[in-house]
Formats: structure tokens, C-alpha cells, sequence
């Protein structure tokens, strides 16, 4: 044999093993319902069971289901039509399990068992333990039970609501619900000497709700199985608790976990769900051919405590009062617990907000106070400095004035003269005293022109002409050009300069800047000494003024730092004059800078935005700048 007819038939054998369970005939399952789709429990464990099957069987599974409706009837021989239908259904349909799912379809199928499935293994599921007891079992029958211990239903009650002394029974009057009837009045006869027991089987559905509308405090309601009233009407246990809820003004309680979150308040419950797990994998170990007899599962008790949370806060049962060990489920997260991490980021954030804000305002109202301190001491420093100049200009304020009283002086001194002649010219003295008038009036005005200069005031910004200004400065400046041998010109526009700020700051920068530039003309030969103030709109939105000299030209490295404080060349000077300059310049939402003429000298130039560009309010002088700091100065 070739290698290759090897290779062949491996790979067929493997094709075979591989596809062997998908080739397979499928298993096929019958479940058979007690009741109908609205009757829980047993309407839950089909389900479950189906999902869990398909999920443990590994190979192709059919599933038929049918439900025995008529086991809600006590007349045995109306289910032979039933019988009859399964019969005609399975003839030609091997069946390889039939799971039962509850006593009445239990108690169907051994009643028909030789006569639909003779041969069939039989998987009994969801039966009581006591019905169980009661149900022989044969080596082709396995049991998948559950245990309801009727008595911990009441203590669950007394547990969580110690207080209750009456307990309404809800249940209905079909046969299987007369036999758990009996059940719980045997099991609940050891509590009747704490509560009082009262059941509403013999009353219809509307009838129970009026009552469970109206019952008295320190009520408690179990509704343990319902099927049918007393009327005969039949009503599936979902919808009957969905009722019940809507009107009882007492808590509820039942025995199966399904019933949780549908108005029940909870307490050890039968799993459902585990139930069905169970029942499948004792299914599928059927299948596999395990002998169903030799498969023994013990019967499923309550699990642990379970509790609805909002049936909690209903009825106003504290948490307190569970068992160890609960589970509180459809708990609805406050606020609180869903947001907490970021309420607690952003109360974080408004903490700090509100300390940053509290920390602003307290470094706001220190600026202010600073402000406030600085504008104070800036305004004595420029009154200094305003007297520093005025007294650098005394020399020529003495020469000027020594005119006007030398003439008074000899005016008064001829007048004596006249008035010791026999027949004084009334007319030439007359002439005289008008000559001292005159002479008197023009010394006062340059006594009041440096007095106004000079003084101590609060700024009042008003709208000022700029020409003005530069005429005040060019009278107050004459005398000490004419001093200095320094030729002075002023130029004027011809149409007005308006600027807003106070008057004297405005006189004060022309002045400082116009004296520094007559220190550096000093420098030069007479007949070379020529200083010119010019004052002109620039454009429609500011005004210039220029005050430009002949004398020495600032050096390039300077430029640039001749306006910073304590900047100074003079060997007397304290460098605070041009720093004050720009401070009143930059206050006024100016801008001021120096440059070098080409033909020697320095040219100082700065702008004020026009009275009618700029808003009708502007703030005084605050004197704050960075670049000036005035505290350091005694």
C-alpha cells in the first residue's frame, strides 16, 4: 500500500470522527407542562431547561413541548383526549426522553404511561418532596424534586416584620391548590398562638383584592400557589401578583425566586433556575445511557435569603432586620452612589474655585490698597519733582522779576519826585501809576504761573488744548532760555489740539523734558543753542508733541533705558524725572520714546489719543506701572 493511499484513508477516518456527532440521529426530547404559559413556577422552568440542554448536549437535539392544561380540572377523563392527541403525535416518533414537569403531568403520564411511552425513560421534574414520596419510581425513572418548607415561610415574616399578627393566605381552590391548602394549615398550626391565619381560597379574585385593599395593621400577605378562585376562573399567578400589588396595603411574600422583583419582598425562595439546571444535567446524563434509576438527586431546598430592595423601602422594613448573609437586589442607586466620584470631584473643584475667588478678592483688595498707596507717593514724588524744577528754574524766575519790580522801583521813585514839585503834572502821575500797575500785575502773573506749577493738587482730568499747554510752558521756560543764551521757539498748529488729562501733569512732561534738553545744550557754543516745542495733530486719532534740542546726542546704548527708573548721566540726579514722564504719558494712553537727529541733538517725542477718539470718561492718573517702583524712596 502507498503512502499516499495511507494518507487517504486517515484523512477519511478523521473526516468521519469529526463529523460523526453532526451525522448523528438527533436526540428527542418531550416536555410535558403541568400548566399553561402564566402559572409560575412552572411556566419559568421549561425555558431554562431548554437553554440548558441545548447547552450541555453536545450532539443535534430535538424538543417538543406540550402543555396539560386540564390538569387545572378535577374530571380525570377529560385528559383522554389529550392522551389521544400525544398518542397519534409520537406513533411514527421515537421519543428517547419524556420530562414531566410538575405533579399533574406527572401524575397524566403514569396514568398513561404503557399506553404512549411503555419503553421511555422518564425524567419527573419540579415535583414536591411530598408528592414525590407519594409517586413509585421504576428503574427507568429518574427524580428531580424540590422541598418547600412551608414553616420558614412564616418565620421569614415574623423575621423581617416581628411586629405582624395576621397573615392572609392567599391561594386558590383547584385540587392541587386544596392539597398545599391542607399542607400549610398542618405546618403553620404551631405559629397560630403569635399570629392569626386567614385564607381567602373561598373567595373570587375580586373579592381577595377588596380585601387585600382594606386590611388591618400588622398585616402580612403570602401568596403561596394560585391557579384557579373559587369561582372557577382560572388566572396565571404573574398576573394575579401584578394585581394583588397594585391594591394590597399590606407586604407581600411567596416561595419561588421567579416571583422576585415582581411584587414579592423576598426571603429564602426556591431557585428556579438552579431547579431547571439540575433537571438538565440529570437529562443529559439519560442520554448519554446512564441508567435513569441509578440516578439519585436529592430533592432542591430554599437558597439563600434574597430580598427586593424596593419592597423594602415600601414597606419600610429596615435592612437591619435580614438574615446574615442577604441579597438585596433592584437596588436603584441614589445619586449619591452613581455620581459620587464626580460630585466629590466637582465639590473638589468648587472648593478650590472658592478659595482661589477668596484668595483673588483678598490679592484684589491688596492690589488696590497698593494702587492706592503708590498713586499717593507717585503724586508727592511728582511734586517734588515739580519744585525741583521750579527751583532749577529760580535763577531765571529771580532775573525775570528783578524787570517788572526794578521798574516799579523807578517809577515809584519819580513819582515822589513829582509830588514834592509845587504844581505836580497830574496827568504824568497819573501815566506813573499806571506804569507800577502794570509792572505789578506782570510780576504777579510770574509769581502765579510758578505757584500753579508748583503746587500740591489732586489731578482733575479736563479736555485740554495741547497748544495752550505748550504756551504756558514756552512763558515759564522763556526767562531761563533767555538765561542760558538758548534760542526757544514754539510751534503751534493752526487748528486746536484737544487731549484729555489735568493740565499741570501735561505742562509738568513738556517742562521735564524741555529742561533735560537744555542740560545737554549747555554742552554747546553760544550761538548753536536752539530748542523748538511743537505740538500738532497726528492723523484724526492722536496728537504729538515733539521737543526737540541741538544739543549732545543720547548715546545708542541708552535709548532704550533713558526712561526706566533711577536712569540717570547727571552726576546730581536721581533718574526719576523721565520715569515720571512716561508714567503720566502712559496713563493718558500714550506713548512716549527719543531718538537722534541727524544733524546732532535729540529729538523727544510723545502721543495722546485726540479728545474726540477716545471715551468721554477717562480714569486719572493711577501711577501704578511696574517700572516705577516708588516705595523704595524715603
Amino acid at each position: 500500500m502507498s503512502i499516499w493511499t495511507k494518507v487517504l484513508i486517515g484523512a477519511v477516518i478523521l473526516l468521519f470522527d469529526l463529523l460523526g456527532p453532526a451525522m448523528a440521529e438527533p436526540k428527542r426530547v418531550f416536555l410535558l407542562h403541568s400548566f399553561g404559559s402564566e402559572f409560575a413556577p412552572f411556566s419559568d422552568l421549561p425555558g431554562t431547561l431548554r437553554e440548558e440542554l441545548v447547552r450541555q448536549w453536545p450532539g443535534p437535539l430535538d424538543l417538543f413541548e406540550a402543555s396539560l392544561d386540564m390538569a387545572l380540572f378535577s374530571d380525570v377523563d377529560a385528559q383522554s383526549p389529550f392522551a389521544d392527541y400525544l398518542s397519534a403525535l409520537f406513533a411514527q416518533r421515537r421519543v428517547d426522553l419524556v420530562v414531566p414537569i410538575g405533579g399533574p403531568a406527572v401524575s397524566f403520564i403514569q396514568r398513561y404511561r404503557e399506553r404512549l411511552f411503555p419503553t421511555t425513560p422518564m425524567l419527573f421534574s419540579g415535583l414536591e418532596e411530598r408528592r414525590l414520596q407519594d409517586t413509585v419510581l421504576t428503574a427507568n425513572d429518574a427524580a428531580v424534586g424540590l422541598k418547600v418548607e412551608q414553616s420558614s415561610l412564616i418565620e421569614n415574616i415574623l423575621a423581617v416584620l416581628p411586629e405582624t399578627n395576621n397573615v392572609v393566605v392567599v391561594v386558590g381552590d383547584s385540587p392541587i391548590e386544596k392539597f398545599w391548602l391542607g399542607e400549610m394549615r398542618r405546618e403553620f398550626r404551631p405559629f397560630t398562638n403569635r399570629v392569626t391565619f386567614t385564607y381567602f381560597n373561598k373567595l373570587s379574585f375580586e373579592d381577595i383584592l377588596k380585601k387585600a385593599a382594606s386590611l388591618p395593621p400588622r398585616s402580612a400577605i403570602l401568596l403561596a400557589i394560585w391557579h384557579t378562585d373559587a369561582a372557577g376562573v382560572s388566572r396565571g399567578s404573574k398576573g394575579a401578583l401584578s394585581s394583588l400589588r397594585s391594591v394590597a396595603n399590606a407586604p407581600i411574600f411567596g416561595v419561588y425566586d421567579s416571583s422576585l422583583g415582581d411584587g414579592i419582598v423576598g426571603g429564602r425562595l426556591i431557585p428556579v433556575s438552579d431547579l431547571s439546571r439540575n433537571a438538565a444535567g440529570v437529562a443529559v446524563r439519560i442520554l448519554r445511557g446512564e441508567t435513569p434509576g441509578d440516578i439519585k438527586a436529592e430533592p432542591l431546598g430554599a437558597g439563600a435569603p434574597i430580598y427586593d430592595w424596593r419592597e423594602l423601602q415600601r414597606w419600610n422594613i429596615s435592612e437591619d432586620r435580614l438574615p446574615p448573609g442577604s441579597e438585596i437586589r433592584f437596588r436603584e442607586v441614589s445619586v449619591w452612589e452613581r455620581y459620587r466620584w464626580l460630585i466629590l470631584a466637582v465639590a473638589a473643584v468648587v472648593l478650590l474655585e472658592g478659595a482661589l475667588i477668596l484668595w483673588l478678592l483678598s490679592e484684589r483688595r491688596r492690589r488696590a490698597a497698593a494702587q492706592s498707596e503708590s498713586h499717593r507717593r507717585l503724586l508727592e514724588i511728582a511734586h517734588l519733582n515739580r519744585n525741583a524744577d521750579a527751583g532749577a528754574l529760580s535763577t531765571s524766575i529771580a532775573h525775570e522779576l528783578n524787570q517788572p519790580l526794578g521798574a516799579i522801583l523807578s517809577n515809584s521813585e519819580a513819582l515822589d519826585t513829582y509830588l514834592e514839585a509845587e504844581s505836580p503834572d497830574l496827568n504824568q502821575i497819573r501815566e506813573i501809576v499806571g506804569d507800577i500797575r502794570r509792572d505789578d500785575l506782570r510780576a504777579a502773573e510770574i509769581i502765579d504761573r510758578v505757584r500753579q506749577f508748583a503746587k500740591k493738587q489732586e489731578p482733575e482730568p479736563q479736555e485740554v488744548d495741547l497748544n495752550d499747554i505748550v504756551r504756558v510752558v514756552d512763558k515759564i521756560l522763556a526767562p531761563e532760555a533767555k538765561l542760558r543764551g538758548i534760542e526757544l521757539r514754539a510751534s503751534l498748529g493752526e487748528r486746536a489740539v484737544p487731549v484729555r488729562g489735568v493740565p499741570v501733569h501735561l505742562q509738568q512732561v513738556i517742562l521735564n523734558l524741555a529742561l533735560n534738553g537744555m542740560d545737554a545744550i549747555g554742552e554747546r557754543p553760544a550761538g548753536n543753542r536752539e530748542m523748538t516745542i511743537e505740538a500738532a495733530r497726528n492723523g484724526n486719532a492722536t496728537a504729538e508733541v515733539s521737543v526737540s534740542d541741538s544739543g549732545t546726542s543720547i548715546p545708542a546704548d541708552n535709548l532704550a533705558s533713558i526712561f526706566e527708573p533711577f536712569f540717570t548721566t547727571k552726576q546730581r540726579g536721581m533718574g526719576l524725572g523721565l520715569s515720571i514722564v512716561r508714567q503720566i504719558v502712559e496713563t493718558y494712553g500714550g506713548r512716549i520714546w527719543a531718538e537722534n537727529r541727524p544733524t546732532g541733538g535729540a529729538v523727544f517725542r510723545f502721543t495722546l489719543p485726540l479728545a474726540g477718539a477716545t471715551r468721554n470718561d477717562r480714569r486719572p492718573p493711577s501711577f501704578t506701572s511696574s517700572r516705577l517702583r516708588t516705595a523704595s524712596l524715603p
